[in-house]
């Protein structure tokens, strides 16, 4: 629901609500739906990555959610919007209770139906809560070191977002293989540009090559837009954002939560929001940034993250090391001891141990039970 102005003949009020409309609001949306299989054993589903505390004090989750929260400037995030899993609403809750987190809403899906859905039904909820508010939707599992920076991306994106979808642009430090890459086009404003191109994720040659020629960035998976455009350019997927129209109406609402109807949500096509809109629309901005970022895709990603001590080790919960070197280990709920090895990741839950040289980071997918 929209908010009210104060009544008449409060100057005060008016003037608060009249500086209050000249900032421009924006609702974090924070997609909460990955499973992270590639932090296994740590990451399951009943409790996947964002709700683990990784390279950070709190939660991903959390962090992401107080990332992105108070005023800046002529920016105001509003109350964020989460959208989940509908077996994790505990997890939610919970995490984002306990670090004084209000929400505007909890949209829960009864099965994940990747992001084109989500950025659909990002764009309905704000617009139903506030109208005039932008959107900013982002993975609920990233780290970003440098927040103000973002926040600034943010700020600079604003400049142009009523025309624009903006995707936030990460700055290479490498010939990384594992993300999309974005080719920049002609300056929109200072720090935006056009986009010319998404590109797949390359092979080794290819991201050097893209590095070499400059203008590329890692694609964060960070979007920013105004609801009502995002909507329009569901053009070459139109049955993803009436499937989640629907579904959102004909959905169960529980104070700030919003219980997707399951039988018309299972209908809605699967498909990134890369694919529905961005390589399609005509709109695409792209604002690169040199964050601190990082999706944490792996254990040995989150190895080069963490503080190491003198051997190079990256030390969590329970555990002794003698002699070993480079290793990460991490205990959880149970004690780890390692005795002359280097460059190994061990992690020991209640439910399962993984021990694997790091370079074969990339193959946990391969050894969790009951995935082929």
């Amino acid at each position: 629901m929209q908010a009210c102005p104060p009544a008449l003949g409060t100057s005060h009020g008016t003037a608060i609500w009249e500086q209050r409309l000249a900032k421009t609001r924006i609702f974090p949306v924070i997609m909460s739906g990955g499973s992270g299989t590639r932090i296994w054993p740590l990451s399951t589903q009943d409790r996947p990555k964002q709700f683990h505390a990784l390279g950070a004090g709190r939660s991903m989750i959390e962090e992401t959610a107080l990332r992105f929260s108070g005023t800046h400037g002529d920016i105001e995030f509003l109350d964020p919007i989460v959208i989940a899993g509908q077996s994790h609403r505990d997890l939610v809750l919970e995490l984002l209770g306990n670090s004084g987190v209000k929400l505007s809403a909890l949209v829960l899906e009864p099965e994940g139906r990747n992001t084109a859905a989500t950025a659909a039904l990002a764009a309905l909820v704000a617009q139903e809560l506030d109208p005039g508010a932008l959107v900013l939707l982002a993975p609920a599992d990233h780290l970003v070191s440098r927040p103000k920076d973002l926040v600034a991306a943010v700020s600079a994106a604003a400049r142009v977002v009523s025309d624009r979808i903006v995707v936030f642009g990460i700055t290479p430090s490498g010939p990384e293989t594992s993300y999309g890459y974005i080719h920049q086009g002609e300056r929109l404003s200072d720090g935006v540009h056009t986009v010319t191109a998404f590109k797949e994720k390359p092979d080794a040659a290819l991201a050097q090559s893209y590095l070499d020629e400059g203008g590329y960035s890692w694609n964060a998976g960070i979007f920013f837009f105004r609801p009502s455009l995002m909507l329009e350019e569901f053009e070459h997927a139109a049955d993803i954002r009436e499937g989640a129209r629907a579904a959102l109406a004909r959905g169960r609402r529980e104070g700030v939560e919003i219980h997707l109807d399951p039988a018309t949500f299972a209908k809605v096509r699967s498909l990134p929001v890369d694919i529905a809109v961005m390589e399609k629309t005509r709109r695409a901005a792209v604002a690169p940034c040199d964050v601190g970022w990082a999706d944490v895709g792996s254990w040995s990603e989150l190895w080069r993250l963490s503080d190491k001590d003198a051997g190079g080790n990256a030390v969590s919960g329970s555990a002794t090391l003698l002699d070993s070197a480079n290793n990460l280990v991490r205990g959880e709920g149970v004690h780890v001891s390692a005795i002359g090895v280097s460059d190994l990741v061990i992690v020991a839950t209640r439910d399962a141990v993984l021990v694997m040289p790091r370079s074969r980071a990339q193959d946990v997918k391969k050894v969790i039970p009951g995935q082929s």
